[in-house]
């Protein structure tokens, strides 16, 4: 089964829609990026589109690619009493320390939900609310599931390990160094992958039956593709497209994540 991520983010940003119309003023969300690739490039554009769409404000903030860490954080601080949250949109320049611009937004204003260590919660990554949304819509339980994690990335693969863990599952998480790797992936019954490699996983690394959500993304031939290779739909029992499985959950996530804030502040 192919998901449509589309349809789930849709009913997500409707009631964020509805509930933006209730409050005094729009939430507003103020979005940090410093020298943007491809994929980080189309992933703003969508955010930018859909918070028009239920009418949530947004500042992008395109930084200098030869800012220094310091001049980021002072930015971020400086943004904090002119908006209700804040994205610090990676990949950043190497030059800039991305643990302590992360480190930068306060709680208050955490949209990414970057501090989440695995607890229940209202407000998930947006990964891993991406995750629970369609975990919730297909009845996917974690419990007791040999869970593999591709990547280790602290906006996909580090969240969404701490996620299935706390869901009941036994998690591994695979590097690209990891020796068994096969291995691994052939014993997997859910699949979630963040490496960001282009067809990285194939038909022939999995059983049959296996649940892949994709939520690796990079660039190939001008067009946005997934971890997961085309013919991986023909083993998997449910697979989440790339475009258009998680990506779009991840954003209607973020926004109702920024509302959440915006009510209780």
């Amino acid at each position: 089964m192919i998901i449509d991520g589309k349809a789930i983010a849709r009913s997500i940003l409707a009631e964020v829609a509805e509930a933006v119309t209730l409050l005094p003023r729009p939430p507003r969300l103020t979005v940090f990026t410093c020298a943007p690739n491809f994929e980080t490039q189309k992933f703003l554009q969508l955010k930018q589109k859909r918070a028009a769409e239920v009418g949530i404000a947004v500042a992008l903030v395109i930084l200098d690619p030869q800012a220094t860490t310091e001049m980021i954080i002072a930015a971020i601080t400086m943004s904090v009493a002119t908006t209700d949250g804040i994205v610090v949109q990676l990949p950043f320049p190497n030059q800039i320390d991305v643990a302590a611009i992360l480190a930068a937004v306060p709680r208050t204003h955490d949209v990414d939900a970057l501090r989440y260590e695995g607890e229940a919660t209202e407000i998930y990554p947006p990964v891993v609310g991406a995750i629970d949304a369609i975990a919730t819509a297909y009845n996917i339980s974690f419990l007791d599931k040999t869970v593999v994690v591709v990547g280790q990335g602290r906006l996909v693969g580090m969240p969404a390990a701490l996620y299935a863990a706390a869901k009941g599952g036994s998690v591994r998480v695979v590097l690209k160094d990891t020796p068994e790797t096969p291995t691994l992936l052939a014993t997997a019954d859910i699949l979630i992958l963040g490496a960001g490699v282009a067809g990285l996983v194939t038909a022939a690394h999995l059983k049959s039956g296996v649940v892949v959500f994709d939520a690796g993304t990079s660039e190939e031939g001008g067009m946005l593709v997934g971890d997961a290779a085309p013919e991986v739909a023909n083993v998997a029992s449910l697979l989440t497209p790339v475009p258009g499985g998680i990506g779009p959950i991840t954003i209607a996530i973020l926004l109702k994540n920024l509302l959440r804030l915006t009510v209780g502040s």
